[in-house]
C-alpha cells in the first residue's frame, strides 16, 4: 500500500481566489450602488417633514411631486421617480399634457398613481377658474384665453372646444366637441351648434389647440371657422370668435379676419 501524501484541507485558502472574491464584490457595488431611501434621509431632508417646517414654496418642484406619488419603485427612490418623469417629459408642462393610459404605463407609477397625478393637474386647473365668475362673461379673446388656454395649450392631442353665451355673453356651458383636426365637413359644423341651440344661445365662441405648439392658423382652420361662422348666421347665432392655442401664445381668428371676412 502506498504512503500517500496528506490533503491540506485545513490550511490558508488560495490567495488569488481570495482576490478574485473582492474583485467581484468591487465590480457588483460600482454596478449597483447602494441608494438611499427617503425614509432612511435625515428627517430635515425628507419631503414631507420639509414641507410641514418650511411650506410647500420652500420645496423643489420633484419634492412636492415626491409628495403626490408617496412611494417609489423596486429600482428608485420616490424622489428618483419624481425627477426621472420631470425630465422625460420636460417639466409639469409636458407630464400635465400626458393623458392616463401613458401616465399608467411608465414604470413606476401605473393606474393608481397615474390617476393621483391627474386628480392633482385637474385641482390647479380648477383651482386657477375659482376666482372667476360662477358664470364668467366674455368680451374679447382674452376673456376666452382666460377660461380656456391653461388646459389647452398642454394638451398632446388637438381638441376642440366650444362657449356658449347667453344674450350678456355670460357662459352657459364649456363643452369639449371632439379630439381631432378641425374641418369644415357638415357634421362637424353641425356639431359646433347642437349645444347653441339645445340652450337657445344668443353667441358661441370656439377654441382648439395645435399639439405643435405653433398656434399659426391652418388653411382647415380658417375654412372650418368660416362655414360655423355662415351657418351661424343662418341660424341666428353669433360667433364671437374662434382662437386657436399654441404653447404660452395663442391666435384670435376674428382681430385678424381669418373666416370672419
Amino acid at each position: 500500500m502506498s504512503d500517500a501524501a496528506p490533503s491540506d484541507a485545513g490550511g490558508d485558502a488560495d490567495p488569488s481566489e481570495a482576490a478574485r472574491t473582492s474583485e467581484a464584490f468591487d465590480r457588483a457595488a460600482d454596478e449597483a450602488p447602494y441608494r438611499v431611501r427617503v425614509a432612511e434621509l435625515p428627517e430635515h431632508e425628507r419631503p414631507r417633514e420639509r414641507l410641514a417646517h418650511l411650506g410647500p414654496g420652500a420645496l423643489t418642484t420633484a419634492e412636492l411631486l415626491a409628495i403626490v406619488l408617496r412611494t417609489g419603485s423596486s429600482r428608485e427612490d420616490v424622489l428618483a421617480v419624481a425627477s426621472r418623469l420631470l425630465a422625460e417629459h420636460e417639466g409639469l408642462r409636458g407630464l400635465a399634457g400626458s393623458d392616463l393610459p401613458t401616465l399608467s404605463a411608465i414604470h413606476g407609477l401605473g393606474p393608481a398613481k397615474a390617476s393621483t397625478i391627474a386628480a392633482v393637474f385637474e385641482l390647479g386647473r380648477r383651482a386657477a377658474l375659482e376666482g372667476e365668475m360662477l358664470r364668467p362673461r366674455v368680451t374679447g379673446p382674452d376673456d376666452i384665453a382666460r377660461l380656456l388656454q391653461s388646459s389647452m395649450e398642454v394638451l398632446q392631442h388637438e381638441e376642440v372646444r366650444l362657449l356658449v353665451l347667453d344674450t350678456k355673453h355670460h357662459v352657459l356651458a364649456q363643452p369639449t366637441l371632439y379630439r381631432g383636426s378641425v374641418n369644415a365637413a357638415p357634421g362637424r359644423v353641425a356639431e359646433v351648434f347642437r349645444e347653441a341651440v339645445r340652450r337657445n344661445a344668443f353667441a358661441i365662441a370656439l377654441a382648439h389647440n395645435h399639439p405643435s405648439g405653433d398656434p399659426a392658423p391652418s388653411k382647415d382652420d380658417v375654412a372650418f371657422t368660416s362655414a360655423v361662422v355662415e351657418a351661424g348666421q343662418v341660424l341666428d347665432v353669433r360667433v364671437l370668435d374662434h382662437l386657436v392655442f399654441g404653447h404660452g401664445r395663442y391666435v384670435s381668428m376674428r382681430e385678424r379676419q381669418l373666416g370672419f371676412e
